[in-house]
This record gives structure tokens, sequence and C-alpha cells, in this order.
């Protein structure tokens, strides 16, 4: 970034929109030791924002700092009626004094004087800032008196490579021409008269010039990067700051677009097109930028007086600049001034909403501090010399282009930050959701599913193969409970649960009391289910010592067909389960086809060890 910082500072210098001040700026930069400026990257952003600033001190009053390049000497006030070639002969009404100081829009139409010297190169252009007016005209008076006059209505006037400013063709200056008047109809801003210049070239061809606009064009590029990464945030996370971001980033990139030469070398469009284009766009910029803050900041850290306000601000801005943009005659000698003035209330509100969220602790309002700052300091470049009549009216272009880079780099870094927080926060709460689910889900004695689980899960299930249904109950339990305690009662359905042993095809779920249910699936779910029953009574026997005689269980199984629903297949499974109860308690009833013996040893050898052991120490 040094390295960047330094090329720009010496092309500005050789560009004929600067004056010496940025050489200054250089020399200073260059002599500061690199370990000062490496030892950190604020320390860098701040020694770079004061030396851009320092270049914008004299970026608004040299446009004529080259040596070919001629200003304004005198000017005169006139009335569109009167004649201008009368107008500029009369000497009374010229004032030469403290002309780049005193030049007022008051009068419907200013005339201004350039005298020239033969041992100037001869001028071929006018040049000054874009601001809407309703004519130009220009006239090459020689040194007999001879008058050369050519007008421009203002859709004609073309765009100079130079950001910013248009161009008027002048009458044919000869070596006896000595002087050149340009009489402007009806302008709307001070900065058109201030600005105006002789060249006997159009600004930024040179390759000095070429070489900022090749910069510039890589700080619009920048702007491209931020959009691409919003739209794969705004997939991920549909954030409404996201959006906002987007527009003020694509508005500050049309704005570098439409004031700069890049415009000019894309599409060439009239003078006045850009004028009224980058007043719309300033308030889509402004607009954007109040309703990002408003988004942006995160809830709780900004005085809810200062968020409701910024909509009225983002609204604010577009009215004035849709007004300003379609009617920019209407009170014409002040209307840029009030213009102007119309934007302090929304940077009052935009500075106190920072300051005030910073104050809460906002790590949103950090980025947008640290951002948005060169930005600021332009709006008040702007606000201030805009308003005071006594100074010469100044857009800090080059603290804008620092800005655009700056505001691009630490709000994307804020929008990253904002969104991976967001993204946590949302994460904690899905799992936390998840959590209280399962714990729904979930019987908190044996860890088991519950019978909401099985009833949310069945449609699932059964899409899964599982093919057959189990009801268990346990035999007596009452009786555990009654003569051993509630505690033993507990400690034998987990127990329970450890021998219904869950698996891949197999599903165990408490529904209440000592009732269980099993879902199961394969060739084999009735040995399956049998096999967990007949190993409930070794199970419980070596995790709860001390009972009197083995816990037992009666189970009713049935198969699994069409789309039958939950409740027809445990009331199916219950009424076997109740029959089996019937038959003595310690059986099976079933309507699947057996496919070995209830009685038969199964496979399992991991389950089959336990209850063997059980079963003898029993006899």
């Amino acid at each position: 970034m040094r390295s960047v910082c330094l090329q720009l500072l010496r092309v500005v210098h050789k560009s004929q929109m600067l004056t010496s001040l940025p050489l200054t700026a250089l020399k200073v930069f260059s002599a500061i030791p690199k370990p000062m400026t490496s030892g950190g990257f604020f320390k860098d952003l701040t020694i770079y924002l004061l030396l851009v600033m320092l270049a914008q001190l004299g970026a608004n009053v040299a446009s004529a700092s080259d040596s070919t390049s001629i200003r304004t000497s005198c000017w005169a006030a006139a009335t569109l009626s009167e004649d201008i070639v009368a107008a500029a002969r009369d000497e009374s009404r010229w004032n030469c004094s403290g002309a780049d100081h005193r030049l007022s829009i008051d009068a419907e139409r200013v005339l201004l004087r350039f005298d020239i010297t033969p041992s100037q190169k001869s001028p071929r252009y006018l040049l000054s800032r874009r601001s809407a007016l309703e004519a130009v005209h220009l006239m090459a008076i020689d040194q007999n008196g001879a008058v050369r006059q050519t007008s421009f209505p203002a859709a004609a006037l073309h765009s100079s490579m130079a950001g910013g400013y248009f161009k008027a063709d002048l009458p044919d200056v000869t070596r006896v021409t000595r002087q050149i008047v340009a009489v402007v109809d009806l302008p709307s801003h001070r900065m058109t008269l201030e600005n105006a210049y002789l060249s006997p070239v159009d600004a930024g061809v040179d390759v000095d010039d070429l070489r900022l606009l090749l910069i510039i064009a890589g700080l619009a590029g920048m702007l491209v990067m931020p959009l691409i990464f919003n739209a794969a945030f705004y997939r991920a996370l549909r954030e409404a700051f996201v959006l906002w971001h987007s527009v003020l980033t694509f508005s500050l990139l049309m704005t570098i677009f439409v004031t700069s030469g890049l415009s000019v070398v894309f599409f060439d469009p009239p003078a006045m097109a850009l004028s009224w284009m980058t007043t719309l766009i300033f308030g889509v910029t402004i607009s954007s930028g109040a309703m990002f803050t408003y988004s942006f900041i995160e809830p709780g850290k900004m005085h809810p007086l200062l968020r409701r306000i910024l909509p009225y601000c983002a609204a604010w801005a577009i009215i004035l600049s849709v007004f300003h943009a379609t009617f920019p005659f209407v009170a014409r000698p002040i209307q840029s001034t009030a213009y102007t003035a119309a934007f302090a209330p929304v940077l009052v509100v935009f500075v106190f909403s920072v300051i005030d969220s910073l104050r809460r602790g906002s790590r949103a309002a950090r980025f947008q501090a640290i951002g948005y700052t060169p930005l600021a300091l332009v709006g008040l470049i702007r606000l201030v010399t805009g308003v005071a009549p006594w100074l010469n009216s100044a857009d800090a272009m080059l603290l804008f282009y620092f800005g655009c880079m700056f505001e691009v780099l630490f709000t994307t870094l804020g929008v990253a930050e904002r969104f991976m927080s967001i993204k946590r926060e949302r994460d904690g709460a899905r799992n936390e959701a998840d959590l209280l689910e399962r714990l729904s889900e979930t019987d908190p004695l044996t860890g088991l599913l519950n019978r909401r689980a099985i009833e949310l899960q069945f449609e699932r299930l059964l899409k899964e193969s599982f093919t057959a249904l189990a009801v268990i109950d346990l035999d007596h339990f009452k009786a555990i409970n009654d003569g051993y305690g509630h505690s033993v009662g507990d400690e034998v359905l987990k127990a329970v649960a450890v021998a219904l042993k869950v698996g891949p095809n197999v599903r165990a779920y408490r529904l209440g009391g000592e009732e269980f249910l099993l879902l199961l699936r394969g060739h084999d779910v009735d040995a399956q289910a049998e096999f967990r029953r007949q190993a409930i009574p070794a199970t419980v026997a070596n995790a709860v010592p001390g009972l009197a005689g083995l816990v037992t269980a009666s189970m009713g199984i049935t198969p699994i067909s069409g789309d039958e629903s939950f409740t027809s297949l445990y009331e199916r499974a219950d009424k076997l389960l109740y029959e089996a109860k019937s038959a003595g308690r310690n059986t099976t009833r079933s309507t699947i086809q057996a496919t070995q013996s209830s009685n038969s040893i199964p496979t399992d050898q991991a389950i089959v060890a336990r209850p063997a052991a059980a079963l003898a120490s029993t006899s």
C-alpha cells in the first residue's frame, strides 16, 4: 500500500488537477522510514489519510497550475437580454480584484476573461467543472478588437477526460489574440466559474494522467469484489444490511465512473447528462449509506431515536437529489448552497449514530467508523466550502477516491465479521433448538426415545423399510416399586433399556411406565424381538442385584403392512401383548411367521453370554 500511495502522489503532482502541495506530501511520505509505516496497518492508514488531505488542500484551486494553462483574471455580470460583445467591451463592469475568491452566480449571465500573452501556447479548449447551466458562449478578442464567437447549448457540451469537467472548443486563437471571454448563462454552481481555465489540450490525456486513470480504474475494480461477496453472503444469510451494502458499493462504483475519465473512455456521454447523473447517484449513496447503518448496527447497540431517524435521512437524501437534478434553476443563485446545506442534518445524524454505537460497544460500528471517516471528511469539505461564500467550492475528489477504497475495505470486513457473528448466533440457536427437540423426544430416565418421537418419525421409518412393531411390557413391575421402592424400579427400567439393544435394524422407545416399543427390520424380525425380550431377566439381574426373582416381560409383535397408521399398528400389537399376559406372562404373541424357535439361542453372542451367566447364578 505504501508503494501505491507513493505512485499516486507522484501522478497527481504531475497532473493538471493539483498544485505543488502534493509534491510536499510526496517528499514527506518518501522521507518516512519504512519501519514506521510497516509497524502497523492502522498507523499506515492514518499517515495515508493525512497525506491525502494535505494533497487535497490544493486539489481545487490549481486546475491551471500547469504552465500551459490559463486561469481567469477578471469577471463580470450581465443579464440574458444584454449583448455579450457589448458587455465584454464595457471595462467598467469587470472585477479584477481577487476574482477567484469573489465569483458569484447571482447574475443571470457571468463573464470570465482570460488574458493571453504572445509567449503562451495558444489554448484550444475551455474546461471547467460540470454543473447545470443553460449555455456557454466563447469569444476570442484580437489585439485590433476583432471578435470571433461561438456558442454551445448545455446539451452540446462534451465531457473532458479530466474527471468531473466539461470542455468546449474555443474560436480560432491566433498570435494576435489577447483575450478569451467565456460567458456562462444561468450557472448553478460556483465551481463552474471558480475552476474554469483554458488549455491547449484536453486534460487527462498525457501519460501521467493516464496512470492516474488506471489507478482510479483499479479502485473501481476493488468495488466489484464486495458485490460478489455480498451475493454469496446473502444466499447464506438473508440480512437486509447485505443488500444495502451492495447498493452502497454499486453507487460508489457508479460515482467513480461518472466523475472520472472512465465514463468518457467507455461511453463519452454529454457533460450535462453526467452532471445530473452525479447528483442522483450522490443521493443514492447517502441514502443507502444511512440504511446500511440502520440495518448493520447490532440490535440494542444504537439509541432507538437515532435508528428511527436514519430511514428518514435516507428518504430526505433521495428527495433532495431528485429535486436538485430535475429542477436545477429553481432559486438558482442559492439552490446549490441550500442543497449542500440540506445534507448537514444527515451528516450529523450519521456521525452521532456511529459515536453512540461505539459508546454502546458495537463491533460493527468500529468498521464503519474507520471505513467512513474519509467519506465523512469529503462530506464536511463539501459542506463547508459549499456554504461559506468566501471559500472556493471543493468536491474533494481525490480524498473521495481514497475514501471509496477504505470504505470498501473496512465495511466489507465489517459485513464479513457481522455475517460470521450472526451465523454463530443462528447456529447456536439452531443447535439449542435441536437439543431441546431431542430432549423433548427422549425419555430422561432410560435415554430411549419416547412416544412423541415415534409418532414424529413413524412415516420416515416406514420408508426406511422397518417391517415389524413390537410392544413389550414388564411383568408384575408394580410389585417391584411397592416392595423395593421407586429408585430400584428406575434401575430396573434402565437395565431393560440396555437389554433392548438399539441398533441399525432396531429402534427402541419407552412409551411410559414399564411399557416399551420396538421397530424392527430385516429377515428375522421376530427372532430379534424375541431375543431382546428374553435378554431382559438376565440383564436386570446383573444390573440390579438383590431382587427376589427374575424380572420377566411379555410381548406382542405384528408385521407392518401397507400404509397403516401408527395408532392402528400399536393397537394390534397391544392386543397381542394382552393375549400374552393372559396366557401366563413371560411369553410372546405374534402374527409373524417365525423364522426360528422363540426358545432357541440367537446368534448375537454379545448379549447371549450375559443372560446365560445370569441364569446360571439364579438357578
